[in-house]
């Protein structure tokens, strides 16, 4: 990827996740040994807190840098990511030190693993019915296009493609695109939107307990590959791309 993501849409994010079959032990010295490896590496990420539902997350604390990195700790997951990365290769680096690390300092074992998933998120922000653009821009030519187009339709109020594919035989590779519009009824009836990103999301997902296992590391590694090829070919120039100019496009 020789050009960032973040130069094709308004704010480009990536988020990985490792849901876990047992809980983790949220212990205090524990879980301050583990941040306390990644603020070495990352020194901007000094700002700890604790959300309402008892998660606890890591963050950059850099407010005048686009760039914003995180960690979160739950009971069940491991999650981390990054906001407008300045370079292809900062979230990776991100990634690969946070799952070096888990394992020793939280005492993962892959008995434990269910599945990691890695998420692409590019935001368009559009002050209009997400809804609309979506059908517009994409069904022009679809077989659907007679549900959508037809005269007794006046608004198109939910379209949120969703699709999914096996990356292997035995399923345990996946990958899916989903469209997320924020557009409300309440704005369509009304006819006063407010400007909210539409989001294009690309997640690839495997799961454990097939076969002989990667590390966590070259499995994050592997994700990424499939989703920096996927997103180059194929959801950038289809369905990121026809968005930004149908937008560009509309008054």
């Amino acid at each position: 990827m020789s050009i960032p993501f973040s130069a094709m849409c308004d704010e480009f994010y990536t988020s990985t996740r490792l849901f876990l079959k047992l809980e983790l032990a949220l212990e205090r010295e524990t879980i301050l040994h583990f941040f306390d490896s990644i603020r070495r590496e990352f020194p901007t990420m000094r700002k700890l807190r604790r959300r309402d539902e008892g998660d606890l997350v890591l963050e950059d604390d850099a407010p005048d840098e686009d760039t914003r990195r995180w960690i979160r700790i739950e009971e069940g997951a491991l999650r981390f990511g990054c906001y407008n990365p300045a370079h292809p290769g900062d979230a990776r680096l991100l990634g690969e030190r946070v799952l070096e690390s888990a394992p020793y300092h939280l005492t993962l074992s892959d008995l434990d693993y269910d599945h990691i998933e890695v998420v692409y998120a590019f935001d368009l922000e559009y002050r209009g019915n997400h809804d609309q653009l979506v059908a517009e821009t994409l069904y022009a030519e679809h077989p659907l296009t007679a549900f959508l187009n037809d005269e007794r339709a006046l608004h198109t109020i939910d379209c949120q493609p969703f699709l999914g594919v096996s990356l292997s035989d035995e399923c345990e590779t996946q990958a899916y695109v989903e469209i997320k519009s924020r557009t409300s009824t309440f704005e369509v009836r009304t006819g006063r939107f407010e400007p909210q990103p539409l989001t294009v999301y690309f997640t690839v997902r495997r799961y454990w307990g097939f076969g002989e296992q990667d590390s966590l590391v070259a499995c994050y590694r592997q994700l990424c590959d499939i989703a920096d090829e996927w997103c180059t070919d194929r959801v950038v120039p289809l369905v990121v791309n026809p968005l930004a100019q149908a937008i560009a496009s509309r008054p």
